[in-house]
């Protein structure tokens, strides 16, 4: 059986569409008055919301969707301009945990929080309406 879109399915993807962009383009312009580029943003929220608000590269390529490369130079950037921190692991001396400094997390919380209404709007998109706020 083929799927064949109506008027209100183009409808409903031009809107979310357009939020995403829209929230993207907002994101961008908040993350940057805080110090962070949009990747850098990306990269600390990944590694804030990671259990035990660590990663590891490996984990920061599935979460990005990035190659190995890309997230190794990223992270490269990001300690060197003081937002996260290397530790290595103390079960197993090949892996190295990324945290964020002290720096890192008051820009990243800074910035989430004035990302605030901006994500609940885009959120009340996608969400039921009964879900939102939950």
């Amino acid at each position: 059986m083929s799927y064949v879109p109506d008027d209100d399915h183009y409808e409903e993807a031009a809107s979310l569409r357009a939020a995403l962009r829209l929230f993207l383009r907002h994101s961008e312009t908040i993350t940057r008055r805080h110090g962070l580029s949009p990747r850098h943003h990306e990269l600390l929220l990944m590694i804030r919301a990671s259990e035990g608000e660590q990663s590891t590269v490996s984990e920061l390529v599935d979460l990005l969707q990035l190659t190995q490369s890309t997230v190794t130079e990223l992270v490269q950037r990001a300690e060197d301009a003081g937002l996260l921190a290397r530790r290595q692991s103390q079960q197993d001396g090949r892996v190295v945990h990324l945290t964020l400094t002290e720096e890192g997390a008051s820009r990243l919380e800074q910035a989430v929080a004035e990302l605030g209404p901006e994500r609940e709007r885009l959120l009340a998109l996608v969400r039921p309406a009964d879900a939102v706020g939950n």
